[in-house]
């Protein structure tokens, strides 16, 4: 057992004084069969010390239906840290941003339309308390107190960036207190008066995250905590991408500049991110700064970090490891050998399910009056589909979509007639009814809730209501598709001239001799998700940066190996290309 503590400026493993040089690295992020490749990796840079937030929807995506098992085995992760001789500092926030979906808020506290997120609102705080009875006693063997790795855990997260409500701080940090979590506690924020001022806590160490400008940085934290250790708890190293945009990057020797400035302070550092792995699935999160503003990430999280997002170290790893290694002696253990990459060349897709022929056999429909959220409906992820039928004549009119979440593909009469888009005002759809009337579908995707700013509450779905001019439509159908469950799909034998437009599952198969690494690039596809051997690897779009989605070995099977591929518009050719290297744009 031990004590880890600070005493003046520095950090204290018992009398030991310790540098805490540390590394972000999101067990959820990662498939687990390369949980310790990526550690050892992180030890031999030179780091002590590995980091990681908890995100509340991964481990409860259902009230009161938990989940720690597979890639949300924290515990497993944690003592696997511990056994390489690593220290870990958890971030166990409600919240914790990291362009996670929500934040990793869980969805179903949406149900509640007057839910109040982060701060004093007691259904808030009761439902933390809940999690936390479940969580925080599965970390209380592993604390350093107890003889185990972790080091150190956080309050909340950043809260300095979007509220001040002290009460409900000091509740998280007693909350902690409570069950036994008798670590050093910290909080951390941007090195701004606003953000110091509402995120710090009373006798708790506060850090500060940012990405240059180190001594001013520091400067500023010192004007409110003026004794203490210095520690950059997110050096930011590099960036992640949204879609529509260009792909970041930042230079290994300008990321090695701002490292040598503050290991030359003394201070401590976590790299954000030392790996940043993928956002697998429906969870990558969006940004939404300002209202009518809407970002959604990509799926991969490569961040341009210190290891690429399949693990492989990069040109600002070994340039952080030259810095580290002129102020202590780093690990001299070889790097752990390569993982194996493929190139399994061109997958035709030969069976076809439309969308429209399959609906049912995915959904079980619900009837309203009006429109209701994928939350109210006890929907987390995916996609909705809202059918009406407008008695006709009507002259030609605007079709308004309120308050969408987050874009809609139109169809009348099982015809496409555009798409609507949340982040895209100028868009119009006019058209007028026949004597006969007309069936309205719209499939609403939802592209990841917003994770950081104060539009965190951020529904799903059609949030107001639909209208045709000024008359609000009614006598809905809604159809959820979370897509966690394909079985009931009914695919037809697919040839490349008869492939159909529109929302359709395309299967296909490959053989793999020995499962490796591989790179899924849809060239010539649209929009739509991807999903190998019925494991979801998330979104993709032609609009860019990332042209690749990265399949982890372990996902594979030594054998045949199935592909699904859900398209919202059409592919130039029903075929993929797997190969060995990614394309990040």
């Amino acid at each position: 057992m031990s004590t880890f503590r600070y005493s003046g400026s520095s950090f204290y493993d018992g009398d030991k004084p310790v540098q805490i040089l540390s590394g972000a690295i999101h067990y959820f992020r990662v498939v687990p069969q390369y949980w310790e490749d990526r550690l050892l990796k992180l030890k031999h840079c030179g780091l002590n010390t590995v980091e990681t937030y908890v995100p509340w929807n991964w481990h409860e995506p259902k009230k009161g239906q938990f989940n720690f098992e597979g890639m949300a085995d924290l515990v497993r992760f944690i003592d696997l840290a511990g056994k390489l001789g690593l220290y870990v500092i958890v971030r166990p926030s409600p919240y914790i941003c990291a362009e996670w979906e929500f934040g990793g808020l869980p969805a179903w506290l949406l149900e509640d339309s007057n839910m109040r997120l982060r701060c004093s609102y007691k259904p808030f705080l009761d439902h933390v308390d809940d999690y936390y009875d479940v969580l925080l006693p599965k970390l209380k063997p592993l604390l350093c107190t107890q003889g185990g790795p972790i080091i150190a855990l956080q309050i909340e997260n950043e809260f300095g960036s979007y509220g001040s409500d002290k009460v409900y701080l000091n509740y998280i940090h007693d909350a902690m207190v409570r069950r036994g979590m008798d670590v050093l506690l910290f909080t951390s924020d941007g090195p701004e008066d606003s953000m110091l001022q509402g995120g710090m806590v009373d006798g708790v160490l506060a850090t500060v995250n940012f990405g240059s400008r180190a001594e001013e940085a520091f400067d500023k934290l010192r004007e409110y905590q003026p004794d203490g250790p210095l520690m950059c708890m997110e050096f930011w190293n590099g960036w992640f991408d949204h879609w529509r945009e260009e792909h970041h990057t930042r230079s290994a020797a300008d990321a090695a500049l701002v490292l040598d400035d503050m290991l030359r302070q003394g201070a401590s550092v976590n790299f954000y991110m030392f790996h940043g792995g993928t956002n697998f699935g429906f969870y990558n999160g969006a940004n939404g700064h300002v209202k009518d503003s809407y970002e959604p990430t990509v799926t991969s999280y490569d961040y341009d970090a210190l290891l690429s997002e399949s693990g492989e170290p990069t040109a600002k790893y070994h340039a952080v490891r030259d810095v580290i290694a002129k102020y202590k002696t780093v690990d001299a253990a070889e790097l752990p050998a390569p993982l194996p990459k493929k190139d399994y060349g061109t997958v035709v897709m030969t069976q076809q399910a439309t969308l429209a022929t399959n609906l049912e056999r995915i959904s079980k429909p619900v009837r309203s009056a009006y429109t209701e959220t994928m939350e109210k409906l006890g929907q987390d992820f995916g996609f909705i589909q809202y059918d009406t039928f407008i008695p006709g004549p009507r002259s030609q009119n605007k079709l308004y979509i309120q308050e969408l979440r987050d874009r809609a593909l139109v169809f009348l009469d099982g015809e496409y007639a555009g798409t609507v888009d949340r982040c895209e005002s100028d868009t119009t759809i006019e058209f007028e009814v026949p004597d006969k009337g007309q069936h309205l579908s719209l499939l609403v995707e939802n592209m990841g809730r917003v994770n950081y700013g104060p539009y965190l509450k951020d529904s799903k779905g059609i949030t107001e209501g639909v209208r045709f001019g000024l008359q609000f439509l009614s006598d809905w159908t809604m159809y959820p598709l979370p897509l966690n469950d394909l079985s009931g799909l009914e695919f037809q034998a697919l040839e490349r001239q008869n492939a159909k437009n529109g929302p359709a599952f395309y299967r296909g198969e490959f053989f793999a001799e020995e499962p490796a690494d591989t790179f899924i690039r849809l060239e010539g596809w649209t929009k739509g998700i991807v999903f190998v051997n019925g494991f979801n690897l998330g979104h993709y779009w032609d609009q860019g940066p990332q042209k690749t989605l990265y399949v982890p070995g372990p996902l594979l099977k030594q054998g045949q190996n199935e592909i699904v591929v859900f398209e919202l518009y059409r592919c130039v050719a029903p075929e993929i290309r797997l190969q060995d290297q990614p394309d990040l744009g």
